[in-house]
């Protein structure tokens, strides 16, 4: 016969219980686009009503994978208030038993506006502080790396080099969603609105650049949302969306595909490919790639795969 669970009788061994169900940790990135001292102090109010709260501030890249391994094993919850750099860094460092809640705090932060939560940063964190809502989510791979919800090889990755070295000196912030608009029409105007297929989107042909979506919408501009791949999930595998030559006539459609959400996944120009776990590309040339908006520099050969069911994130 199975024992019963004996009671907590000892008064301090059950306040350290509740202390511990009630911890949590706050990463902050300072040099988010959106992060100032005063939003910080507001979140962190909103996050104390419900737990007892360490705030922890990045110094230098890649400190947030280290800062996530470092208090997982102390903390209930994890919340990540920075951009989409920050985020990424967060998941790469999570190892999915503890539940990340995430703060917009950059320009865009398409994470957590796609996970459904407001784009203002105090709204967000009083919908996370008092959430008791856990929702799995799968991840991305490239080349090894974790990504959340993008990956894009060629035009889009090279928009965000554009708006990294125009935007990354002096407090490394990165300007707005509009330079991004304005990268890619710089890219369209060189090109003079032709892009040849360069790309071998493994098993499914060639391709001008590819993008691949954990999920929908694949990013935003100002409030507008794009849906590159309208029929990704973040709970199934990643899309793939890569038009297979791009001309000025093109452009247009391919616009209007985004915006409107519909159109894509059965277009004859566009190669779509829908829940997958596994992909291969490989380029003529070196060709920029970025994952969430983070430049990964040039490369010829690109191994996607999907992790199903990797991370716990808190939804409002």
């Amino acid at each position: 016969m199975r024992a019963a669970a004996r009671p907590v009788r000892d008064a301090a061994a059950l306040r350290a219980i509740l202390r511990a169900v009630r911890q949590a940790a706050l990463i902050v990135n300072p040099r988010a686009s959106r992060v100032t001292p005063a939003l910080v102090r507001a979140v962190e109010g909103e996050l104390r009503a419900a737990f007892e709260l360490q705030t922890l501030l990045t110094e230098r890249p890649g400190h947030a994978v280290e800062l996530v391994e470092q208090v997982a094993p102390e903390t209930a919850a994890i919340f990540v208030f920075s951009g989409d750099g920050g985020y990424n860094e967060s998941i790469n460092g999570a190892d999915g038993s503890i539940p990340l809640g995430f703060v917009p705090g950059g320009g865009t932060s398409v994470l957590p506006r796609a996970l459904g939560l407001p784009r203002d940063p105090v709204n967000a964190a009083h919908r996370l502080a008092s959430s008791r809502q856990r929702r799995r989510i799968s991840l991305g791979r490239v080349n090894g790396r974790r990504f959340a919800f993008s990956v894009g090889f060629g035009l889009d990755a090279a928009a965000v080099r554009l708006v990294d070295a125009a935007g990354r000196a002096g407090d490394g912030r990165r300007p707005g969603d509009l330079a991004f608009v304005s990268a890619f029409a710089r890219l369209l105007w060189r090109s003079r609105g032709r892009i040849e297929a360069t790309i071998e989107v493994g098993g499914f042909g060639r391709a001008a650049w590819v993008l691949v979506a954990n999920g929908d919408p694949y990013t935003y501009v100002g409030r507008v949302p794009l849906h590159a791949a309208p029929a990704a999930s973040f709970e199934g595998g990643f899309d793939v969306v890569a038009p297979r030559i791009v001309t000025a006539a093109s452009i247009p459609r391919l616009l209007a595909y985004g915006l409107r959400g519909r159109g894509q996944t059965h277009a004859e120009d566009l190669i779509y490919a829908h829940d997958l776990d596994r992909l291969e590309l490989r380029a003529d040339r070196p060709t920029t790639l970025q994952a969430d908006g983070e430049d990964l520099g040039d490369l010829e050969r690109v191994t996607l795969e999907a992790e199903r069911d990797a991370l716990s994130v808190i939804v409002g």
